[in-house]
């Protein structure tokens, strides 16, 4: 039998996979209007972050509920995350100076 903390994390857990996978079909509708206009080119590492960022909630939804116990690829995400995180913000800060 599942207590109430159960219902309400397996709750949460659905609600942020469901909201992260909204935003990822947002962050591809998205990546056709950075390439448009260069001083949006910031936001193409952004959205592939975005979209990362969604396939990391559907893995750890995956493994809370039991379906996928494998842990490693959990934690390789977020790193690939950081890295485009950082991309985005470096090449904002040459779009700012003007360098491009």
């Amino acid at each position: 039998m599942l207590s109430p903390y159960d219902w309400i994390y397996g709750i949460s857990v659905l609600s942020a996979v469901l909201l992260s996978c909204v935003a990822g079909i947002i962050a591809i509708g998205l990546f056709k209007k950075s390439s448009q206009r260069k001083y949006l080119s910031a936001w193409k590492p952004l959205i592939v972050a975005l979209v990362l960022f969604s396939f990391e909630e559907i893995f750890g939804a995956l493994k809370v509920f039991g379906v996928w116990r494998t842990a490693w690829l959990t934690h390789v995400i977020p790193s690939f995350i950081l890295v485009f995180l950082i991309w985005a913000l470096i090449r904002q800060i040459e779009i700012t100076r003007g360098c491009e």
